[in-house]
């Protein structure tokens, strides 16, 4: 199975697809139409020869990847607003007037900074305040085997209690479909729902086992930075020093997860790669779901827009969007 240079994420009512040079999100509107948007790609890792130095590229292909996530999730919550309005004007007998779009961006930007900064509170500033609380800080590896312990249950009991919702379930669907539709692509098949339903919806390379990996990655590295620290200052750290070395290293757990990411891509057939990523594909029982044929349509109209394939057997009609 050949191990290619593209992936993607679930959006609202849709997928995103992500190649070596494009980057294409499809959205299925109730008309039952695929609206597409596709954009040039080219990373700065490629751009810049530093940036493409091992663990550095992780970083910034992390950073890179939030942003670019958060741009294609904007453009599908504004499509699905959009398509609600257009719905209800036309069901009142009005006229339908496009809302201002950069008003709407700067809404969605605002949420995304209160999200981000949610996501530090809880899932990295809390597990270390709540090891902090129980007076294990001078064991710098129980310490960070507890935090990272916390860390990862938050993060279970996060994506399990989300999956409940039917909206995130309907995102989880679209994420099994951008795996189907990949694994199809990868394996050489026909590119159609059909063909893309027989194949698994768990990915080694996604997002999800992403997680998993920089949550057991931190716990080695941040332990041996407050060893570190505790043998130049004399004592541990306290709990605002100690959230400011892990933050800050952060970039480094991300590239250094990123590589291992990508490495157990390329050798996912090795017995001992087969047994390492296990557990992240488990996880993503919780972060994928079986998607319909209409779904598994949007995910591979999203891969061939990405990878700019013009043979397609869809018969769905496309149209592409600015």
């Amino acid at each position: 199975m050949a191990d290619l240079n593209v992936g993607g994420q679930a959006v609202i009512e849709g997928v995103m697809m992500r190649s070596k040079d494009r980057i294409a999100t499809a959205v299925r509107i109730p008309n039952g139409e695929i609206l597409i948007k596709t954009e040039p790609y080219r990373s700065l890792a490629s751009r810049h020869k530093i940036l493409g130095i091992p663990i550095l590229r992780g970083a910034v292909v992390f950073v890179e990847m939030l942003i670019i996530g958060m741009r294609t999730l904007n453009f599908s919550a504004e499509t699905a607003v959009a398509e609600i309005e257009k719905e209800e004007a036309v069901k009142n007998g009005e006229e339908y007037v496009p809302k201002d779009q950069k008003r709407n961006s700067w809404y969605m930007g605002l949420t995304a900074v209160v999200a981000f900064v949610l996501g530090i509170a809880i899932f990295f500033y809390l597990p270390l305040a709540i090891a902090s609380w129980l007076h294990i800080s001078r064991e710098a590896i129980g310490f960070n085997l507890l935090a990272g312990g916390i860390r990862l249950t938050l993060f279970l009991l996060y994506v399990w209690g989300i999956s409940w919702f039917r909206d995130f379930y309907r995102i989880f669907q679209y994420h099994g479909a951008e795996h189907k539709s990949i694994y199809a692509y990868e394996m050489g098949d026909d590119l159609t729902p059909e063909r893309a339903a027989r194949h698994t919806r768990f990915h080694p390379r996604c997002g999800t086992s992403f997680v998993l990996i920089v949550a057991l990655l931190a716990i080695a590295i941040y332990a041996i930075a407050d060893t570190l620290y505790a043998v130049w200052a004399g004592n541990p750290p306290a709990l605002g020093t100690r959230f400011a070395i892990h933050f800050s290293l952060l970039p480094i757990v991300a590239g250094a997860s990123y590589e291992l990411l990508k490495l157990s891509g390329r050798t996912r057939d090795n017995i001992i790669t087969k047994t390492l990523i296990q557990p992240g594909l488990w996880l993503q029982r919780i972060t994928t779901k079986e998607p319909s044929m209409d779904q598994l349509e949007v995910g591979i109209a999203a891969l061939e827009a990405a990878e700019g394939i013009t043979n397609s057997q869809l018969t769905c009609k496309r149209t592409p969007v600015s």
